[in-house]
């Protein structure tokens, strides 16, 4: 019996070539970059990991230099940011604080992702008491707010970065999951599975080459939003002393240190909250932009609000 092959965007979705998903990736950051919104956040994001990859080169001094006699001191030709309580150049610890935030968002959330797309797609696709132990174990997990539930494991684990990592990892993860495993069951009723399914296909065949292609674009968007999300979350602990262990730069631990001296030299909170606010914008105007090019329906609505 012969069977029709998926058509239209779905089929080019299930069997893309190298060619066409890198065509398809242009097409995207050019409409992305055509956004005001996306635009800003291409820029912030691309100028944040130049300065991670070249921090050596941009950071006037060692994020790690003391300075006694120049302690506490404001902006000036010598220090940028000013300095903190031990005359370590702020600018420089700044720099060398935003490797720390994506050296730790960047994993979580891959993490986050990869356990969570894995949970969603055999939660969604095989269904029945597997569906119902992955919403328990989902909603359990989201009972707690992200702050607390890292808080809570990073108390019986012990502050460190691998760690940090992993929790905000576990914390995120629920999220991928439920996004994935309403796709997957809405995706499973489609006809190309259906014939897969004829033609004597496996369950991994099926979730690997038609499942998971046809569900990827709003994982991009959820990674785009959660970094900052991610990012955040290191700082509040790092703020409460159970990131990253100094003396590392941590954004959280500028903020934290800042606080003391805020009557003395406010710099420090400006220097920190200024890096922390401009890179989770950027993220964040960057997410809501995929989220509208990649996502027609929203498009749409969006299209007849405006006229």
């Amino acid at each position: 019996m012969a069977v029709a092959a998926p058509s239209g965007r779905a089929a080019a979705v299930s069997a893309p070539g190298a060619g066409g998903t890198l065509t398809r990736l242009g097409r995207v950051i050019r409409e992305v970059a055509r956004r005001p919104a996306g635009l800003f956040g291409l820029i912030v994001i691309c100028l944040l990991f130049v300065v991670v990859v070249a921090a050596p080169v941009v950071a006037p001094y060692s994020p790690y230099k003391q300075d006694i006699v120049h302690r506490l001191q404001g902006p000036s030709p010598q220090h940028l940011f000013g300095t903190d309580e031990l005359g370590r150049d702020l600018l420089s610890r700044v720099i060398f604080g935003a490797r720390i935030a994506l050296s730790v968002a960047i994993p979580a959330v891959l993490i986050a992702m990869a356990v969570g797309t894995v949970t969603g797609l055999i939660s969604g696709y095989v269904g029945k008491s597997v569906d119902q132990v992955s919403i328990v174990g989902m909603d359990a997990i989201q009972a707690f707010p992200a702050v607390i539930l890292a808080l809570a494991l990073l108390a019986v684990l012990g502050p460190s970065l691998r760690n940090v990592v992993i929790v905000i990892g576990v914390a995120l993860a629920p999220g991928y999951a439920r996004v994935v495993r309403a796709m997957t069951r809405a995706a499973k009723q489609n006809q190309y599975v259906e014939a897969e399914l004829s033609l004597g296909a496996g369950t991994v065949r099926i979730a690997v080459h038609h499942l998971l292609p046809n569900i990827a674009a709003p994982l991009f968007i959820l990674i785009a939003m959660d970094i900052p999300s991610a990012i955040a979350i290191e700082a509040g602990l790092a703020f409460l002393g159970l990131g990253v262990p100094p003396p590392s730069p941590s954004w959280g631990a500028l903020l934290s240190d800042g606080f003391r001296y805020v009557l003395i030299s406010p710099w420090a909170i400006i220097a920190a909250s200024a890096a922390l606010m401009l890179t989770t914008l950027g993220f964040a105007m960057l997410g809501e932009t995929l989220r509208d090019v990649l996502d027609p329906k929203l498009s749409g609505v969006r299209r007849r609000k405006k006229q």
